[in-house]
């Protein structure tokens, strides 16, 4: 008989308000499924990071299906799986465990999320010439999706040089050489000539640092601004932006589609998408829902 329950966890610290637990849970109930989902905090565990082996190992022994895997664990959880899926190899990073057979395979449906998103939300913005804020776990799996997507050219900016550094260099390791550059976190207050879009991906802009990436002056109707953070859906970059007259993409949809895209994994089920990006806008505090505008109108 096919399974019809399912044990699930999320791995990180301080993942007290993740939206995980009831993005999973409402759709498998959606499905007639029983799905239990816990979440395994390392901060309120009083263990670090490198315990995510031991957690893994754990949560196998005890049945668990799979396992989500969060900051600051994605890359630490590697030498512990038994294999990885080619996307997860590419970035160096895994989000998504899946038990097979005794096997713990990691995955990263980060990548495939914003890639989803992106290429419905704004499905004719031009990409040639892509610059991306934040070079950390978040900003290395959109990176990742931009190139994927056929953008031409992304410059990585991060406060951390290196950081900024090491992504180029990798994503020209991947996807060929000149497909990627590093720019000095300076050079947020000025845009390369002929830029099209805006990606964020860093925490400027949550509840608990507020605020906007980059000056506003900089923002103009000849850009789209694609947006990572989420809680709220609103942030001050997506309301400056759309204001300004920019097409824009919230943060919802990169994570209800990474979601999804585990939720298939773990089940081996088709997620209903839409219904996902529904709980999305209930389940946070934007209220409005997972949206993608532009000056004219409003495209879901």
């Amino acid at each position: 008989m096919p399974q019809d329950s399912y044990l699930v966890g999320l791995i990180g610290s301080g993942i007290g308000p993740s939206l995980s637990p009831g993005l999973h849970e409402r759709e498998a109930d959606r499905q007639g499924l029983r799905f239990v989902y816990r979440l395994i905090d390392i901060e309120r565990l009083g263990v670090g990071p490198e315990a995510v082996g031991d957690l893994v190992r754990a949560a196998r022994d005890l049945g668990f299906d799979g396992l989500n895997i969060t900051h600051p664990c994605k890359q630490l959880v590697i030498e512990h799986l038994d294999a990885l899926a080619p996307g997860a190899e590419a970035l160096g990073a895994v989000n998504t465990v899946v038990f097979e057979d005794g096997r713990a395979v990691g995955h990263n449906t980060d990548v495939t999320g914003f890639a989803t998103s992106f290429a419905r939300g704004l499905p004719d913005a031009p990409i040639d010439r892509v610059v991306q804020l934040g070079a950390g776990g978040a900003g290395a799996a959109v990176a990742h999706a931009l190139l994927t997507l056929g953008a031409g050219h992304v410059t990585v900016v991060d406060a951390l040089p290196d950081r900024a550094a090491e992504l180029a260099a990798a994503l020209n390791a991947h996807f060929g050489a000149g497909r990627a550059t590093a720019a000095p976190a300076g050079a947020r207050a000025d845009l390369p000539a002929g830029t099209d879009g805006i990606v964020h991906a860093t925490p400027t802009g949550m509840a608990a640092h507020p605020g906007l990436p980059i000056p506003a002056e900089l923002l103009h109707p000849g850009l789209w601004v694609a947006e990572v953070v989420y809680r709220p859906l609103d942030t001050e970059l997506v309301r400056t932006a759309r204001a300004l007259g920019c097409a824009t993409l919230d943060g919802g949809g990169m994570a209800a589609f990474q979601a999804a895209d585990a939720f298939r994994l773990f089940t081996g089920r088709e997620p209903d998408t839409a219904r996902m990006l529904a709980d999305i806008a209930e389940l946070t505090d934007g209220g409005a829902g997972v949206t993608a505008s532009s000056p004219a109108r409003s495209r879901m």
